[in-house]
Order: C-alpha cells, then structure tokens, then sequence
C-alpha cells in the first residue's frame, strides 16, 4: 500500500513552508488511498521542546490533515537505531572518529592532495583508540565509504527513482564519511530516517528538494542494512516574497502567526495550490 510521511523536528514553529511539504505528502497519500504518516524527528535534546511538537500537531489539524496514531517520536526508539549500528560495526562499516568538528575541518583544508571536499577518514591504531577511550574522550560512529564500497563491490549499481529525475545512480561518495551516531546524541539523522522509513512501511518520500543530496547517503544505508528503498520525490522549495526559501533560523512567517491574524486554513491552502 501507498504510504508516505511528514517529518518534522519539533525546533521551533511550523511556517509556510513545512505546510506546503506536509500538504504536498498528505495530498499524495489520500490521491493514492493509502497511508500518511506523522513522525516527530525529536532526537536532538538540545533543540527540541514538547510545546513546539504540541504546536506541530495543532497546526496540522489545523491544516485539515489527519494521520495515523501513534505517532512515533524518534526519541522513544532509540534501541532499533543502535540495533542498526550494531549490525554496521559488526560488518565492519564504520569507526570510531574522535576528531572534533574543527579538527575535522582542519583535516579537509591540509590534505596532501590538496583540500577534501567531504571528509574521509578511517578508524585508529587498535592501541590507540583502546587509550582514548579508557580516557573518556567523546566520539562520532562515521559509515566508512571505503569499507561500505568493499563490501557492495562499489557503488555502480546503487540507484534510486526520483519522481523527477528518473532513475538515479546513487553517489554517496559525494557525503563523505557521515556521522550516524554521537556520544551526546546517540543516532543522527541519515541513519534514524533510514530505519524510521522502512520500519513504518513507507513506499514514497515525500519530501523538499534541499534533501536530494541526502537520498544518496540514505540509499547507501539501505543496501548496506537490507532495507526496501522508496520511490522519491523532492518538491520545489517554497520561497518568500525576498526570493529566499522558508526557514526556522530567519523566523519565517509561521502558521500560528497567520492563525492568529486572521488567515483561515481554507485560504492558505488556496494560497499554496492545494485550493
């Protein structure tokens, strides 16, 4: 069955252009008569707070959409994200980073073949890596492209479906070797989105075009963990009156805000072609 999902982080207020996303998804799944999915992305501790994922589900009924119950929230399920890096670090397909962000940067510019793009690494001495971690000293689980390229024997075969675009040869090379798990946070997002899809049965990705780059990371992750790979689509952004698109971090215009100006949820649909 047709099913596919909203995700997002509860980091502040939903604004125009998540209710474009969400009603782009929903308008997808109930066309399809099938299944639409609210997941709430809470893994960051730091940034996410229970009034901004109260507001999320009040804007969205607010919108007119329904979804399915429970809604899963990442943070209750961290055990089926570390059962996922467990089978990774079993198979050898990632290592222990301990460099911070800085030193990582610092790598990248003094390269000996000239600056790196992304970083690409690989894990330490045996007996190194025994002493800092009897010291303590934080870490990064990184996916070691190297060793994932093993043990696919490359990634020429590795494609996906874009709605768009066709069918896509994945180029996971282009990320690097990403972060899938911190100390302080447990799972980061390319490896919880990658579970998250395939255990709540979803067939199509629904989802802004900003994410395309991480379709190739993620399509990686589900050869290596033996996961179904969705159909994707990646929809234009929606964009301000300044040309530039919707952001938490610019304090975009947010639907609590139209809300309580006198908009109605009628007219922003209208206004966002879903009329």
């Amino acid at each position: 069955m047709f099913a596919t999902r909203f995700a997002p982080s509860p980091t502040g207020h939903l604004h125009k252009g998540h209710a474009f996303s969400a009603l782009t998804a929903f308008e997808a799944a109930r066309q399809a008569d099938g299944r639409f999915v609210l997941r709430i992305e809470d893994i960051d501790a730091t940034r996410c707070r229970p009034e901004f994922e109260a507001a999320i589900l009040e804007d969205l009924a607010w919108l007119g959409l329904d979804w399915e119950t429970p809604v899963r929230r990442q943070s209750e399920h961290l055990d089926d994200y570390h059962a996922a890096l467990t089978r990774l670090e079993a198979d050898g397909l990632v290592y222990r980073c301990f460099r911070t962000r800085k030193e990582v940067a610092e790598t990248m510019a003094s390269a000996p073949h000239g600056p790196m793009e992304v970083f690409r690494g690989g894990p330490l001495p045996p007996r190194e890596e025994a002493a800092k971690l009897a010291a303590g000293e934080p870490f990064a689980w990184r996916l070691s492209l190297d060793a994932a390229a093993a043990k696919l024997g490359g990634f020429a075969g590795l494609t996906f479906t874009d709605e768009t675009e066709g069918v896509v040869s994945a180029r996971p090379e282009l990320g690097g070797d990403v972060v899938l798990a911190r100390k302080d946070v447990g799972v980061a997002y390319h490896l919880a989105v990658t579970v998250d899809d395939a255990l709540q049965g979803i067939t199509h990705v629904i989802r802004g075009v900003d994410l395309f780059d991480a379709t190739h990371v993620q399509r990686l992750l589900q050869a290596l963990l033996s996961l179904p790979t969705p159909a994707y689509r990646h929809h234009p952004l929606l964009l301000g009156p300044d040309g530039k698109r919707f952001a938490k971090r610019d304090k975009a215009e947010t639907l609590r805000s139209l809300r309580e100006h006198g908009m109605s949820a009628g007219d922003l649909r209208k206004e966002l072609g879903f009329g």
